[in-house]
């Protein structure tokens, strides 16, 4: 009897036990599901995810969480962790060893898409597992700074700009009925931004357990992002009735000489609305770069310099965010318009910057900038969208996601060269700007004024 009874109660601990775990468990797990079924019902909504589109737009948030755990990483290591005159010399070695050979290696990119239309999501997981090994191979190094880190961090960049041309081809393929390219690409856009803010934090503290953590974080995505690549739907690899597209009137010129068949010079207004774009592209890059000294040198008054960075990076995020939403909601507008609109407005802020120079003043622009950057990038979406032959679009977009790289290369580049000097960088800021203001005006100007009409999407 009294066996029994010892072993009903053991029982009834162990059930007890049992009941308290479960309970932890649906109290862990339910927040976690549910906001995981909330990301889901976001990005398929109104059919992307019967296209396939709601895949892509989480494969570029994962993209975007890996790269900014990468960031932080080196920023830690390249930067924050040595005085000033070492920092620019580490951070020059970057650009040299990093910038430099992708500079080179970009005008490669869009011609080898338009050669191998048939293994995007291949090609797409590959960038995501080589920057997983890569993020592996720099744990090692990055406490010590070692120059072992920088032919690690170019495989790094080179595999996520080969991630961001194919990702821009791969998005008219994935379109849900009536839906707009513009639209997509600020679903897109936007859940990258998301992601990458919600890493941020994240990085900082895996780099307070130490300074190889956030690479061993960044491994981790970049692994899911490989498989995730791969779940993409069939189509992403099919090129049926797609052609290679030339971003030069002189070469559709001299293919109509041979006459080849089937390729279409490309608008005046494009070519101009991406050379706009390329500017805003270097702006971003010089920006970034020439800031990160002036603002550790000089920071905003009151502020220590990573905040003041903070500031500045925070100002930049947001307006870029702003700008992606409004792209959506201005998706029937003008594009063109909508381009000399937004680059005027940026060489505003920097002529303001550069004669009234002050901390606000630099946050405002790198505010407007993102703004602009964003609503300049989608405009541009919306154009090629419209005047490119839909045989041609795919190639259209991966050779000018390279010119825009390449422009960001030549900006932050410019960037790291100039003197510590505040009205003197806004001043580049401004002719950088300037150059492109001239060519979106230029390209609203060779618009035709009654263009044909075409079927509205939403």
């Amino acid at each position: 009897m009294a066996a029994a009874r010892s072993v009903r109660s053991s029982d009834d601990g162990s059930g007890r036990v049992r009941r308290a775990g479960r309970a932890l468990g649906r109290a862990v797990h339910t927040p976690i599901s549910r906001t995981a079924r909330g990301i889901r019902r976001a990005t398929h909504a109104h059919g992307a995810g019967e296209s396939g589109l709601g895949k892509l737009i989480e494969l570029h948030a994962v993209n975007g969480a890996g790269d900014m755990l990468v960031t932080v990483a080196l920023a830690s290591t390249v930067f924050f962790s040595v005085p000033t005159d070492q920092a620019r010399g580490r951070v020059a070695l970057y650009l040299a060893i990093t910038m430099a050979p992708f500079a080179l290696l970009a005008p490669v990119i869009g011609p080898l898409l338009d050669r191998a239309p048939h293994g995007r999501r291949a090609a797409m997981a590959g960038a995501m597992l080589a920057r997983a090994v890569l993020a592996l191979t720099m744990s090692t190094a990055v406490a010590t700074g070692g120059l072992q880190l920088y032919p690690a961090a170019l495989g790094v960049l080179v595999a996520s700009k080969a991630y961001g041309v194919i990702r821009s081809a791969v998005v008219p393929r994935l379109l849900p009925p009536k839906f707009s390219l513009v639209k997509a690409n600020s679903r897109v856009t936007l859940a990258g931004l998301l992601a990458t803010g919600a890493a941020a934090p994240l990085g900082a503290l895996l780099h307070l357990i130490g300074p190889p953590w956030p690479l061993y974080g960044a491994c981790a995505v970049f692994v899911g992002g490989t498989v995730l690549s791969l779940t993409l739907p069939p189509k992403v690899d099919s090129a049926k009735g797609e052609r290679r597209a030339r971003l030069s009137t002189h070469e559709a010129r001299r293919e109509r000489a041979r006459k080849r068949p089937g390729l279409r010079a490309i608008s005046p207004s494009v070519l101009c609305g991406l050379w706009a774009n390329a500017a805003m592209r270097a702006l971003s890059g010089f920006l970034i770069f020439f800031l990160a000294f002036l603002l550790r040198e000089h920071p905003l008054p009151g502020q220590s310099a990573a905040v003041s960075l903070g500031i500045v990076g925070v100002a930049a995020g947001v307006g870029n965010a702003c700008g992606t939403a409004v792209g959506a909601w201005l998706r029937s507008r003008a594009p063109e318009a909508i381009v000399a609109a937004v680059l005027s407005l940026t060489l505003t802020a920097a002529i303001v910057a550069a004669v009234f120079y002050s901390g606000l003043l630099i946050a405002v622009l790198g505010a407007t900038a993102g703004f602009c950057q964003a609503l300049a990038k989608l405009s541009l979406d919306a154009m090629i969208q419209r005047d490119v032959p839909e045989h041609i679009r795919t190639s259209a977009f991966a050779r000018s996601e390279t010119l825009l790289q390449m422009a960001w290369v030549v900006g932050g580049a410019i960037g790291i060269s100039l003197p510590l000097n505040g009205v003197v960088g806004m001043s580049v800021a401004a002719a950088l700007v300037a150059a492109g203001t001239v060519m979106a005006w230029r390209g609203l100007l060779s618009t035709p004024r009654h263009r044909p009409a075409r079927p509205r999407v939403a």
